[in-house]
C-alpha cells in the first residue's frame, strides 16, 4: 500500500510536528511592529496570510513579534459547516512543540543536579528500560533523538499501515498510560545504535522523558510542567488537557489523511493521552511566542542549559538540539523553535536566538496533500504559501526569491505522521 510505504519512511517525523511557509488574506489583525525603526508591513503580512487560505487551507492564524511590537492575524474558517471565522486568539493543539516544554523541565532538573544529561536512562528508570538499552541510552540521546528507539505511533493506530484511517476514529476516546506507549515504542524495530547520527525522530523518547521527570520530581509531569514551565513563562492560555475537549475558543480541526478521509473529518474532540509529554500541549500563537522568548531569554533555564539545548545534531532532515531545532534562512539568519502536527492541527513557532524576532502560525487542515506513485506527498500550493508567509514574517527585508522554499517546506513536516 502507498500509505504503508509512506509511514515506513516518514513515521519519525509526522504526527506531532510540522513546518511550512505561507502567503494569505487575514480577517483580523492588531498591533504594530517595528524593526530598527522600520514598521512591520502589516498589509503585506495580512495579504501573505490570506494567501494560505486562498491556496486551500481552511483556516490559519498567526502572531508576529519584533521586540516590543507585534501583529496578529487570521484568515479563513474555524468551522467549514457554519462559516465561523478563525480569530487570532484561538487555542490549538500544538503537537510536538510540546517537546520543548518537556525538555525545559528536564533541563531544570539538570540544573538541580537531579539528572545528568550523559547518564544512562536506566539509572533513573531501570524497570522501564532494563538491560543493555538502559545502560547505553543516555538522557541526552532521548532529548536529541539519537536513542535509536522506534516510534509507537503506527502501532497505536494500526489501520494506517493498511491504508485505512479507521483507527483514527476508533481510538478517539481511548485513554492510554505513558508506560504503555513506551513499551510499544521499545518493541518497535530500533532505528539505529544509541548515539549514532543522524538521529531518527521518535515520540517515544519524549514520553520516556516525561516519566523521567516524574521519577526525579515525585510529581505528575503535567502538574510540574504547568507550575515550573507554563506558569513561569507567564502563559495564560496554555495547558495540558485532562479531557478530549479544548477549553476556550478554538477552531475545528480537520484531517484529510492524504485523501483517505473525504471530506476531511473533524478531530477537534480527541483524547490526547496517546501523545502524552511528546505532544499534548494546547496553546495560542501569542503564548508560543512568549514561551520561546522566555526560554531564549534565560527566564526558564540558565545559559549553560541553553547552550546544551542549542547544540544540534542531524535528525530526520533538521538540525535538532534538546527539544528545539534550528532553521537557517539564507540572507536572514538562524531561527529556533519547533513545529507540531496532530490529527487536524498543525503549528509552527520560530524565534531569533535573542528572542526579538518571532513568528507562530496555526492551521486547521492536515494531510491535504495527494500521494505520488511512491507514496510520497506531492507538493501543494498551501506548502508554498506557508513558506512565503514565514519568510515575510521573519525576514521582511529579504526578497522571497532569496529563500529556498522547497528546503523550507521540507523542514516543516505538516505532511508527516507524527510530529
Amino acid at each position: 500500500m502507498r500509505i504503508a510505504r509512506l509511514l515506513g519512511t516518514v513515521l519519525g517525523t509526522t504526527l506531532l510536528t510540522t513546518t511550512a511557509v505561507l502567503t494569505v488574506p487575514a480577517q483580523a489583525d492588531t498591533g504594530v511592529a517595528a524593526r530598527d525603526g522600520v514598521t512591520l508591513d502589516r498589509p503585506a503580512l495580512r495579504d501573505s496570510l490570506d494567501a494560505v487560505h486562498e491556496a486551500g487551507m481552511y483556516g490559519v492564524f498567526s502572531s508576529v513579534r519584533d521586540g516590543r511590537e507585534w501583529w496578529t492575524g487570521a484568515s479563513g474558517q474555524a468551522d467549514v459547516a457554519t462559516g465561523r471565522p478563525v480569530t487570532p486568539d484561538m487555542r490549538q493543539r500544538v503537537g510536538s512543540i510540546s517537546k520543548t516544554f518537556t525538555a525545559v523541565g528536564i533541563m531544570q532538573q539538570v540544573e538541580r543536579a537531579r539528572v545528568r544529561l550523559d547518564a544512562p536512562v536506566g539509572d533513573y528508570l531501570p524497570d522501564l528500560i532494563p538491560g543493555e538499552r538502559g545502560r547505553e541510552i543516555t538522557v541526552r540521546m532521548l532529548l536529541n533523538h539519537t536513542s535509536g528507539i522506534g516510534d509507537y505511533v503506527l502501532s497505536a493506530f494500526p489501520s494506517l499501515a493498511k491504508g485505512s484511517a479507521d483507527s483514527l476514529e476508533a481510538e478517539r476516546f481511548r485513554s492510554v498510560r505513558p508506560a504503555e506507549l513506551v513499551r510499544t515504542g521499545l518493541a518497535a524495530p530500533a532505528t539505529g545504535r544509541p548515539g549514532a547520527v543522524p538521529g531518527s525522530y521518535s515520540n517515544t523518547n519524549y514520553v520516556i522523558a516525561g516519566l523521567l521527570l516524574e521519577k526525579v520530581t515525585g510529581q505528575n509531569a503535567d502538574a510540574y510542567l504547568t507550575r515550573q514551565v507554563i506558569d513561569r513563562a507567564g502563559l495564560r492560555h496554555t495547558y495540558l488537557p485532562r479531557t478530549p475537549y479544548i477549553k476556550g475558543p478554538h477552531p475545528r480541526m480537520y484531517e484529510s489523511w492524504f485523501g483517505l478521509l473525504d471530506p476531511a473529518r473533524d478531530f477537534s474532540v480527541y483524547d490526547m493521552s496517546w501523545a502524552s509529554t511528546a505532544g499534548s500541549v494546547v496553546s495560542t500563537t501569542d503564548d508560543l511566542n512568549r514561551f520561546y522568548r522566555s526560554l531564549l531569554g534565560g527566564k526558564l533555564v540558565g545559559k549553560a542549559s541553553l547552550d546544551e539545548m542549542t547544540r544540534t545534531v542531524p535528525v530526520s532532515g533538521v538540525d535538532y538540539g534538546l527539544g528545539i531545532y534550528s532553521l537557517e534562512l539564507r540572507g536572514c539568519g538562524r531561527f529556533w523553535g519547533h513545529d507540531g502536527a496532530v490529527f487536524g492541527a498543525g503549528t509552527i513557532a520560530l524565534s531569533s536566538r535573542d528572542g526579538k524576532r518571532q513568528m507562530a502560525l496555526a492551521q486547521n487542515l492536515m494531510k491535504y496533500q495527494e500521494l505520488d506513485e511512491n507514496g510520497r506527498p506531492k507538493p501543494h500550493p498551501i506548502d508554498d504559501a506557508i513558506a512565503a508567509y514565514v519568510v515575510r514574517a521573519l525576514c521582511p527585508d529579504t526578497p522571497a526569491s532569496g529563500i529556498d522554499h522547497s528546503r523550507l517546506t521540507k523542514s516543516f513536516r505538516f505532511d508527516q505522521l507524527s510530529h
